[in-house]
């Protein structure tokens, strides 16, 4: 053989080998993704993380690998706790998930995760960022625009409870008209674009969900800070207490209504409100 067909075939043979490193290399990130996800579903996270550690370091084009491993990484971030440990989890997690995001801009799942993440660790700001990003690419999303008028609320009430505090009050939850008006103003010039809009956002959720017991909860909630941002109109302050106690009575109604449904399932028998079979 001469020596041209020599350097031919040689290459011809190590490009064989390659690909059968690399479908060995595949298998072998198969089966460790699947070794994690056994481990994941009996809670041993640590064990998980290994596992898909090794399956996304032996396949990186395997993207549920990184996906796994994201929300294995999720299961150690303590809701609340903002110890330097537990924030390097969170954020090694969302790493994944953005990686993730960037080969595949319209993964919602990926998105929300960022967000959940961000959210409990009260990273309020990147949390509805990301969730506005859920919405820009499926704006009906009601969940999304829901958690955004929960951010809304959580920024507005603990704004308003420092404000009092200083006055050594508490919130009354009816607009807070006893409250000194040096507190007040400044508070309702702070709140109402939160104020305007979590109430945006989460009647999006509502026309977009019907049934969405828990958004109707948080506009009970919000027309109380509503009530807060209107101080020194009664007028108004009555509306919006009017609009709070309508959504708390919908709510209720509606998640009664949604529990009967739940647990009637398909075709299930139901009772009306005389007792009689349906």
């Amino acid at each position: 053989m001469n020596r041209p067909a020599r350097i031919m075939a040689l290459a011809v043979f190590l490009a064989v080998l390659a690909l059968s490193m690399s479908g060995c290399r595949q298998l072998e990130a198969r089966d460790q993704l699947n070794k994690g996800v056994d481990a994941f579903k009996s809670a041993h996270y640590e064990e998980a993380i290994g596992h898909f550690q090794r399956a996304a370091q032996l396949d990186p084009n395997l993207p549920v690998a990184k996906t796994y491993l994201a929300k294995a990484l999720e299961q150690n971030v303590v809701p609340g706790m903002d110890t330097p440990d537990n924030l390097n989890n969170a954020n090694q997690a969302i790493d994944l998930f953005k990686e993730v995001v960037a080969k595949n801009p319209h993964d919602i799942n990926s998105m929300k995760e960022i967000a959940g993440i961000y959210l409990s660790v009260k990273n309020l700001a990147e949390a509805k960022e990301w969730q506005e990003k859920v919405l820009a690419v499926k704006p009906d999303d009601a969940d999304a625009a829901y958690t955004i008028g929960v951010i809304d609320w959580t920024e507005a009430h603990e704004n308003l409870l420092k404000a009092l505090q200083s006055a050594g009050l508490n919130d009354d939850g009816e607009g807070n008209v006893k409250a000194p008006k040096k507190i007040m103003e400044p508070l309702a010039a702070e709140n109402k674009p939160l104020v305007d809009e979590g109430l945006d956002y989460l009647q999006r959720a509502i026309k977009d969900k019907p049934n969405y017991d828990d958004a109707m909860t948080y506009l009970n909630l919000i027309y109380r800070k509503k009530a807060d941002v209107d101080y020194g109109h009664p007028a108004e302050v009555k509306e919006d207490l009017a609009e709070a106690q309508k959504w708390s009575t919908e709510a209720m109604g509606t998640r009664k209504a949604n529990e009967e449904k739940k647990n009637a399932g398909p075709g299930g028998i139901t009772m009306d409100a005389n007792g009689n079979l349906k």
